[in-house]
């Protein structure tokens, strides 16, 4: 196989052009293969093959620098770059990251995970070559779906003032293009991207600005001349205004057409925008159908494109949806907003139900909050969905166009806490301590569905800003009855006098299990299930406190400034001593990849961890209690 001849770049250069797409071929077998048995982002990786080809077989990295925006559709990027043996391991707790990443190989310029990022970084990178008086080229590779952030609009902005040599391939998977329209585009590119036009250009310029009083106004005549001809076949005069030369669009799955534009711009200095359109999930049949679902995928049978282990359980994203769902229909103040992530927040079944009261902002995160304060400010009742890790872009607006307002905007929190295989970008570990200090919000976390259901219902009537978080995967099955939700309100669901565990949200039910097996060991524990982070129970904790010696705070979040620390900060106010208290959580540290399971299991959060930390701190503190 070809594909086993590519241990880096520089082994690529040597293939002949009909080899190429054997290799493309070759290497879009391999990660169907592979997503099939890891999971992983599939769709999105099959539609960049032939570009990632021909970036590498004209750009020399390391040496010039690829930035990925998001990072999700780099697999071939690895599997050129010298990682090939170990691409198996995708993934997988100890093996390569889904993502860009510094660490792990030189070719990785910089690490990414969340949108829109890639154009600011890369000029960055470039002011920094220039200050250190280097020689390289930089090309930020960007979706059509990146592109809506506003973090990537300020880049373009920055680029064309600065017009550096940054050059910014837009992969555009949104479009199709005929090919009558196809060739014309490709005759023009080749003419545009020339360096006999760009002298002339340059040449022609210049002498008509040169004629007395005539020069000028009949430059400004030839540009308009030329920016309408190439509005006519080129939709590229958004980013000619920008600053930039506009390059497209060309077929993305057309690897000779790809070298020779890459071949052509890469002497360019000037920035330089080049438009390919490419077909998401290209080259498998079920992902061609459905990019969306072979988006970010789990482990799937290759035959039928059927997930593995998909069925089942319910999921908490899911579980959300239709909560939302059914509170809409009986109350039409209810608007969901959503930021490019309809699927995976599980809103499918309230766009198509109430599409006229579904909001679909693209990958603006910021935009979402503001904008849903301004629904709010009309007497609606916004539900603003975004994982935690993307929530975290929004933050001043939570404060600023939510909270100081004290706004009743809802936010469904998702992903909140261990994620698992997508790795440190995305898990949402520090949502409790972004969330819990700000004044006017109210933190919840449900237990299990039938609490989300109540907890979401208490939301809508609440009348200010509340945050509820949950985690990403199934509902876990629950026999317990769930007690109406009341403003600041914990519930008790086992009573004991030698321990007590109060834990929050997806820590609750193995709090209990932990209980069960302490219960066998001895020790008498009570579990608390918190319900709000904010505000706290503190009658609760006062009370726990002066009958109880041993307090144990469970979450699935970070301990700086989570709830552990609030139970804490709590006890010191209000001077309440003689109870000792051990937090239990994540450290201050990035999590790596893995199973969710396995990785809760590794920091003491799952019911063998807070089994085992209860039954030491009983024994190590059981003649001082």
């Amino acid at each position: 196989m070809l594909m086993e001849t590519i241990n880096s770049p520089s082994d690529l250069k040597k293939l002949r052009p009909e080899e190429l797409r054997t290799l493309a071929a070759e290497l879009r077998t391999e990660i169907i293969r592979t997503v099939s048995a890891n999971g992983g982002h599939l769709a999105s990786n099959l539609g960049v093959i032939e570009l990632t080809i021909a970036l590498h077989y004209v750009f020399n990295s390391p040496e010039d620098k690829i930035v990925w925006d998001v990072g999700h559709q780099a697999y071939v990027h690895k599997l050129l770059t010298g990682r090939r043996e170990a691409f198996h391991t995708i993934r997988r707790e100890g093996g390569l990251s889904g993502f860009p990443k510094r660490e792990e190989s030189v070719h990785d310029a910089f690490n990414t995970g969340h949108s829109s990022t890639s154009i600011s970084a890369s000029l960055g990178i470039i002011e920094g070559r220039d200050r250190n008086g280097e020689q390289f080229k930089v090309v930020a590779v960007i979706g059509d779906g990146a592109l809506t952030g506003g973090l990537a609009l300020e880049g373009l902005n920055h680029a064309g003032h600065l017009k550096k040599d940054l050059i910014v391939i837009l992969n555009d998977n949104e479009m199709s293009i005929s090919p009558n329209v196809g060739a014309l585009s490709a005759y023009m590119n080749r003419i545009l991207t020339g360096e006999f036009y760009r002298r002339f250009k340059k040449e022609t310029k210049s002498f008509l600005e040169g004629i007395p009083k005539l020069g000028a106004p009949m430059a400004k005549m030839a540009q308009k001349f030329e920016d309408t001809v190439k509005g006519l076949v080129l939709p590229g005069i958004l980013f000619e205004e920008l600053g930039f030369d506009y390059v497209g669009p060309i077929d993305g799955h057309n690897v000779d057409l790809l070298i020779d534009t890459m071949k052509r711009i890469r002497p360019s200095s000037s920035p330089t925008l080049v438009h390919v359109i490419t077909k998401k999930g290209k080259g498998y049949e079920f992902s061609e159908k459905d990019p969306c679902v072979f988006h970010g995928v789990g482990p799937f049978e290759l035959e039928t494109g059927s997930q593995i282990g998909g069925k089942g359980a319910v999921s908490y994203s899911a579980a959300f949806g239709r909560i939302l769902s059914e509170l809409a229909e009986e109350d039409r103040r209810i608007i969901a907003v959503s930021a490019a992530m309809k699927e995976g927040t599980g809103l499918e079944c309230f766009a198509e139900r109430f599409p006229d009261r579904f909001y679909d902002v693209g990958i603006a995160e910021p935009h979402a909050v503001t904008f849903s304060a301004g629904l709010a400010t009309r007497g609606l009742r916004p539900v603003v969905a975004i994982y935690s890790t993307f929530l975290q872009r929004g933050y001043d607006e939570i404060i600023h166009d939510v909270c100081l307002q004290k706004l009743p905007v809802i936010f469904a929190v998702d992903r909140a806490g261990i994620v698992g295989e997508d790795g440190p970008t995305h898990n949402g570990l520090f949502d409790i301590s972004y969330l819990r200090h700000i004044p006017e919000l109210v933190v919840m976390a449900p237990k299990d569905a039938a609490e989300m259901k109540k907890m979401f219902g208490f939301a809508v009537q609440h009348g200010g800003p509340v945050a509820i978080r949950y985690p990403r995967g199934k509902v876990p099955e629950s026999t317990l009855v769930c007690e109406e939700v009341s403003l600041g309100r914990s519930e008790t669901l086992r009573e004991g006098e030698d321990i007590a565990l109060i834990a929050v949200g997806s820590c609750v039910l193995p709090a209990l299990t932990a209980a069960e097996r302490l219960e066998k060991a001895g020790v008498h524990a009570s579990v608390i299930n918190a319900r709000f982070v904010k505000p706290l129970d503190a009658e609760m904790i006062r009370s726990v406190a002066s009958r109880v010696p041993r307090i144990i705070t469970v979450e699935e979040n970070v301990l700086q400034g989570g709830f552990g620390s609030a139970v804490i900060e709590y006890l010191s106010d209000s001077e309440i001593g003689g109870v000792k208290v051990k937090r239990l959580g994540i450290g201050d540290k990035f999590i790596e990849q893995g199973k969710p399971e396995s990785l809760r299991a590794r920091y003491g959060i799952d019911g063998e961890g807070i089994f085992l930390a209860a039954l030491s701190f009983v024994r190590e503190h059981t003649f001082s209690a």
